[in-house]
Formats: structure tokens, sequence, C-alpha cells
């Protein structure tokens, strides 16, 4: 989707890189693709869960990109009606791999009687935990390095009781900040989100080329570098 969608998955993993590189202030950066991989659908579909996954090459196909820049993928889940952990679950083929973690967008997490595309969806720490922990049996099970867990946010309400969201090991567990707008607005959307931040939770910021660039200019590394807390995932979109 977005940019990532336009052109060779080659180019745009190696723009990646260096669009990433004013972000080190210090540290290492680790090239990341975000590959929605179940995508939130606006029918219900045979089994009723408003969801479709793309195919196992697609997945292969990113997976080879972010290895090609030394990064890693992380696979995204838009479930419709399906569990959060039914769905992470189903691409453990690729999750025991060494470079592959999880992406959680809980604004597409449906309950009973909701639509996609009609209402936002929700899902809570508990769910969150339960993905975290899964992740983190996989690492022990087969000795993986630590394993990215990324859950999206762009209200309160889309994520509920985050302090039940705990430390795994193996596991390094990021909030995405994802509001829209200029610097001023992406800004108190993030001082709402990140005030109450679970120590277990790292903070991150999304920006996105077009919405974005719709309010204004698109922020700078170093404007989101200045953000308190400063992220550690930043997602271009």
């Amino acid at each position: 989707m977005g940019r990532l969608g336009i052109g060779s998955l080659t180019d745009r993993a190696e723009e990646l890189v260096r669009v990433g590189k004013p972000y080190a202030d210090g540290r290492k950066v680790m090239p990341v693709l975000e590959l929605i991989a179940t995508i939130v659908q606006p029918h219900p579909g045979r089994d009723g869960k408003w969801r479709s996954r793309v195919s196992p090459k697609v997945v292969d196909d990113y997976l080879a990109a972010a290895r090609k820049v030394n990064g890693i993928l992380l696979i995204n889940i838009q479930p419709g009606r399906a569990d959060f952990l039914d769905e992470v679950k189903s691409y453990e083929r690729w999750l025991t791999q060494p470079d592959v973690g999880v992406a959680l967008d809980p604004e597409w997490a449906m309950g009973p009687g909701q639509v996609p595309m009609k209402v936002f969806g929700h899902t809570t720490g508990g769910k969150i935990d339960e993905v975290a922990a899964y992740l983190a049996s996989i690492v022990k099970r087969h000795d993986l390095p630590e394993k990215a867990l990324v859950f999206h946010q762009l209200r309160p309400s889309i994520v509920t009781d985050e302090k039940a969201i705990r430390r795994h090991p193996g596991v390094v567990i990021i909030k995405s900040v994802d509001g829209i707008g200029n610097r001023t607005d992406k800004t108190k959307t993030w001082t709402s989100l990140t005030k109450n931040l679970p120590p277990a939770v790292h903070p991150g910021f999304k920006l996105f080329y077009e919405e974005d660039a719709r309010h204004g200019k698109l922020m700078t590394p170093k404007q989101v570098l200045a953000l308190r807390p400063k992220p550690d995932y930043v997602l271009y979109e």
C-alpha cells in the first residue's frame, strides 16, 4: 500500500535505507518493511471473518527485499472479525525465521455485528499480550534473535487496558502512534497516546506521505527525533 506499493520492492527497500539514515542519532538504524498480509475486507467472505490473506509468494517476496538491505519484515494483521492470535499463528512458517516480526492494526479489529470501514475497531492490552507471549515462545523454541511486535493506534479507544501488556523475553513491543495531520496536531496525538505508556512498550511514530502533506509540510527527521519520548520506531506510509 502507499509508496511501498510503487515500483520494484528492491528500489523501495533501498529508498528506505536512505530515508532512515538521518534517524540514526547515535543509534544503529534497522530497515523494516511492513507488509499488510491479512487485509480487512468490506464483505464477510466464506468464513464470515471480513478479511483475506495475501499469497505465500507475496510474503516471500517482501522478506527477500528486506533481506537485501539487512532489514526485517513485519507481517501486519488487519483482522476483521478474526482473532489476532489466530491470524498471527497462520504465519508461523515465516515467524520461525530470525528476521520476521508482527504488526497489529486494531482499528480493523471488528466486534460482533461491526462492519469494517463503518466503525473504528478496537482491541485490548490482553489480546496484544497474548500475541507477545506466543512470539516469545517461538523465539525460545527456535533460539532466535529478538522479534518486534508493533501495534498501531490513532485514538485512545482503539486499545484499552494497555497495562495488561507485559514484558516477554525475546520480544520488543512498540506502539506506533498513527495520527494524521500537521505537526501540531500530530504532536498532540503523540503526547496523548504516549503519556501513560506501559513500561513494556516502546514508542513509535508514523508519517503519511500523502495524508500528512494535505495539512502542511511532512515532519522532518529532526522534528520527529525532538518528540518526547523519542521514538524507537519510525514508519512511513
